[in-house]
C-alpha cells in the first residue's frame, strides 16, 4: 500500500483548521520526552534520552512520501481521494478541501523544523525539536503533522536510548573486569526483527540499535542507515548461525554429527553460532564440547583473525544458564553454569585485572528475553565467579525493543505559541488532575547547554528563539542540515 500522507492523521486533526480562532497565522509546537517513570532502565539512569530518527523521517516521509504521493500526483485525483475518505467517515462535506487544494498548488510543505543534533542525549522535559509553519495560510499544518511526527520518532529515540544504556552497562563491566573495550561493539546483538510491528518498524528500530553497536541480525536496519544516514559498508555485522529447524532436521541421535559438520565442513574458519539447547544443553557444553575440542581448536582464523565456535542456549533462566544455579546439585553442570563448563574444557587467559576470559576459540550468546536487568545480573554473576564480561554476548530482541510505547519516555508534541491577527500568543497546558508530567512549556523556546546537560528556556522573544542549540534542519520541503551515522556514534561516544 502506498501511504497517502494526508491520511497519516487521527481523524480529529482534519477539522482543527476551522477550530483555531479566526485570523490564526502561525502555530509553533515542540516534540519532547516528558518522563522516564515507565522506562525499563536501570537504577541510576540520568534522565537523558537519545535523539535519533529525525533525518530518516524527513527524507522518507516529509520529502519522498509527500512528493510521490501528493505533490507529484494530479491535483484532482488527490483531492478526490481525500474528500472520499473524509466524507466516508465524517459525513458528506464535513471537511472542506480548499486548504488541501492550496497546499497542492504551493508544491511543498511550508514547515520549518529546528532540532538538536541527532545523537544528543537530551534531558527529560527538554525539547528535541520545534516545528512551525512558514506561510500563514497553512497555520493548520503544524499540528496536522503531529500524529505522524509522534508515530515515526518516539520508537527510534527509545530504541537508541535503551541501546545506549546497554552499551553503558557493558562498557562499565569491561572496565571493571579488564575485558577488551572493542568487544563491547558486538556484545549486544540485535535479535528483534521478527518481533517488531512490521519490517519498516524493525528497520527504524534496528537503526536505533546501530547508534551504539555494530552487531545486528536486522538486515533492513543497515539498508536504512545507508539510505538515510550516509552509512558505509560495515556499519553492521553478523555471523553464520543455525536455528532449531536445522538442529532438529539433523535428528537428536546425530546431534553431535551436526555440530561436527558445522565446525569442520561448513565453517572451518571464522565465527559460527550454534543453537545448543534443542535437546540437552548441558550435554552439549560438557560431552559434545569435549569430544569436539580438537576440531574446534583446529578451525582456521579468517581475515579478521577470528575462528570462534559460539554455543547458544535459548531457554531457561539466562542468569542460571550462564552463571550457574546455586540451588542445583553441587558439581553438576547446572551448578557450574555454561561459562565454567567451557572453561574446564578449553581454559583461556586472564585479563590484566585477573578475570578469566574463555579461549578465543569458544564463546556464548544468549538471546531469549534479555533485558537490561537480566544483562546486569549475568554480568554481575560472571564477575562474582571471576570471569571477565566478554565471556557472553547478549541477543537483544523484541523483549527489549518492542516492550515499549510512546509513554516509555512520555513523548509528546505540543503547541506552545501562536500568532492570531498579528498578535503573538503564548499558550500552554497544565492539567490540575495531572502530576505535572503533562505541564507544557510556554511560548517560543530555546535550548542551551549547561553543566547538567541541555536546559530549556521558554517565553523567548523572536530574536532569542533564533539562537540556542535548536538549528534549522528542514524548511519548505528541503533538508537543509544533514548528519551521518558516524557523526551520531561519535556524539554518543563522547
Amino acid at each position: 500500500m502506498k501511504i497517502n500522507p494526508l491520511n497519516t492523521i487521527d481523524f480529529y486533526k482534519a477539522d482543527h483548521r476551522r477550530q483555531y480562532p479566526d485570523g490564526t497565522e502561525y502555530v509553533y509546537s515542540n516534540f519532547t520526552p516528558r518522563s522516564a517513570k515507565l522506562a525499563p532502565i536501570l537504577d541510576g539512569f540520568d534522565d537523558r534520552v537519545v535523539f535519533f530518527g529525525l533525518q530518516g523521517f524527513i527524507k522518507h516521509f516529509l520529502i519522498d512520501t509527500w512528493n510521490e504521493n501528493f505533490f507529484d500526483l494530479p491535483k484532482d485525483g488527490v483531492i478526490e481521494a481525500y474528500k472520499r475518505r473524509m466524507d466516508g467517515a465524517l459525513g458528506k462535506g464535513a471537511i472542506p478541501v480548499d486548504h488541501i487544494e492550496a497546499l497542492h498548488d504551493l508544491g511543498y510543505l511550508p514547515i520549518r523544523i529546528k532540532a538538536l543534533d541527532e545523537g544528543s542525549r537530551v534531558n527529560i522535559r527538554v525539547p528535541m525539536l520545534t516545528i512551525v509553519n512558514t506561510d500563514p495560510r497553512f497555520f493548520w499544518l503544524t499540528n496536522y503533522l503531529e500524529t505522524c511526527v509522534s508515530a515515526e520518532l518516539w520508537k527510534p529515540c527509545a530504541t537508541a536510548t535503551l541501546a545506549y544504556e546497554y552499551r553503558r552497562l557493558i562498557d562499565e563491566r569491561a572496565e571493571a573486569t579488564g575485558a577488551p573495550a572493542e568487544f563491547s561493539l558486538i556484545q549486544a546483538h540485535d535479535f528483534s526483527c521478527r518481533g517488531m510491528s512490521g519490517i519498516y518498524d524493525a528497520a527504524q528500530s534496528g537503526a536505533g540499535h546501530l547508534t551504539s553497536f555494530i552487531g545486528t541480525d536486522t538486515v533492513s536496519a543497515i539498508d536504512y542507515v545507508e539510505t538515510y544516514y550516509g552509512a558505509e559498508n560495515g556499519v553492521g555485522v553478523s555471523v553464520p548461525a543455525t536455528e532449531h529447524s536445522v538442529m532438529c532436521m539433523g535428528t537428536k541421535e546425530d546431534e553431535l554429527a551436526t555440530f561436527r559438520r558445522l565446525v569442520t565442513d561448513l565453517y572451518p574458519t571464522g565465527v559460527v553460532s550454534i543453537v545448543s539447547d534443542t535437546w540437552d544443553f548441558w550435554q552439549v557444553v560438557t560431552e559434545f564440547a569435549a569430544t569436539l575440542k580438537g576440531d574446534i581448536l583446529a578451525r582456521r582464523p579468517n581475515a579478521l583473525g577470528l575462528a570462534k565456535t559460539v554455543f547458544r542456549p535459548d531457554s531457561g533462566d539466562p542468569v542460571k544458564i550462564i552463571c550457574g544455579d546455586p540451588d542445583a546439585k553441587p558439581g553438576s553442570p547446572q551448578f557450574k553454569g555454561a561459562v565454567e563448563c567451557l572453561w574446564e574444557i578449553f581454559g583461556g587467559t586472564r585479563t590484566e585485572k585477573g578475570f578469566k576470559s574463555l579461549n578465543e576459540r569458544v564463546g556464548l550468546i544468549y538471546g531469549d528475553s534479555i533485558t537490561l536487568q537480566r544483562a546486569r545480573a549475568i554480568l554481575d554473576g560472571l564477575q562474582e565467579k571471576g570471569f571477565a564480561s566478554n565471556n557472553i554476548v547478549f541477543g537483544v530482541g523484541s523483549y527489549t525493543y518492542q516492550y515499549m510505547t510512546r509513554d516509555t519516555f512520555g513523548f509528546a508534541m505540543k503547541a506552545t505559541w501562536g500568532q492570531v491577527g498579528g498578535e503573538a500568543r503564548e499558550i500552554f497546558k497544565d492539567p490540575i488532575t495531572d502530576d505535572g508530567a503533562k505541564k507544557s512549556a510556554k511560548g517560543l523556546l530555546r535550548v542551551e547547554q549547561s553543566d547538567e546537560g541541555f536546559i530549556l528556556k521558554d517565553r523567548q522573544t523572536v530574536d532569542e528563539e533564533a539562537g540556542g542549540l535548536l538549528q534549522t534542519v528542514f524548511e519548505n520541503g528541503q533538508l537543509v542540515r544533514e548528519t551521518t551515522l558516524a557523526d551520531i556514534r561519535q556524539r554518543l561516544a563522547s
